[in-house]
């Protein structure tokens, strides 16, 4: 691994586009920016894959990052969302490629038990989990921003960039007892607080 990366991570959307970027160090991992790219005042579809395209090139140039990390759609009983949420996230891999990088797909499954232990885990518990991790006081508008920043952690923690010192997630994943609680899994994971 490199003493330094940046990883960037997306939530793609066609009326909410959420994006975090992580720093990984040596030994500690921290929140260089989270936000969202609104486009639902946009009724044009291409428009808004354009304004996707555009903030992807953006948040590329600016932040520099090592790797793109992106969540893959879930599947949903609505074929035009889907069709529309696909052509999303395709837009937002052609940026990263065109940037030189190569994004990475995960589930909301794998990214929701890479953060907190569990596969089923809500957004909110993923949050608080991002705020103990990260040392994140401030608190969010959009969960979209913090579903980006778990995408990007993720990608972390499955060894495409693990940092010295921190433990492989994959290893504690498997060997972590079910908690009935926030407190109880800290406790059992005192090495995923930072």
């Amino acid at each position: 691994m490199k003493d330094r990366q940046v990883i960037l991570g997306i939530d793609p959307g066609t009326l909410i586009m959420g994006y975090g970027l992580i720093l990984v160090n040596k030994s500690s991992v921290s929140l260089i920016e989270m936000g969202v790219l609104q486009l639902s005042k946009h009724k044009d579809h291409s428009e808004r894959l354009k304004l996707i395209y555009k903030k992807m090139e953006s948040l590329i140039l600016l932040h520099q990052p090592t790797a793109v990390a992106i969540e893959a759609p879930f599947f949903g009983k609505n074929v035009q969302s889907m069709l529309k949420l696909g052509r999303a996230q395709g837009v937002a891999i052609a940026a990263a490629m065109m940037g030189g990088l190569q994004a990475v797909e995960y589930s909301p499954r794998k990214i929701k038990q890479s953060v907190t232990g569990r596969g089923a885990a809500t957004k909110e518990q993923v949050w608080k989990m991002l705020q103990h991790t990260l040392n994140i006081v401030d608190d969010v508008k959009y969960m979209d921003a913090t579903d980006a920043v778990a995408v990007a952690l993720c990608h972390h923690y499955q060894g495409k960039g693990v940092a010295i010192g921190l433990p492989e997630p994959e290893k504690k994943v498997r060997t972590a007892k079910k908690s009935s609680s926030w407190d109880a899994f800290i406790a059992q994971n005192p090495g995923r607080v930072k």
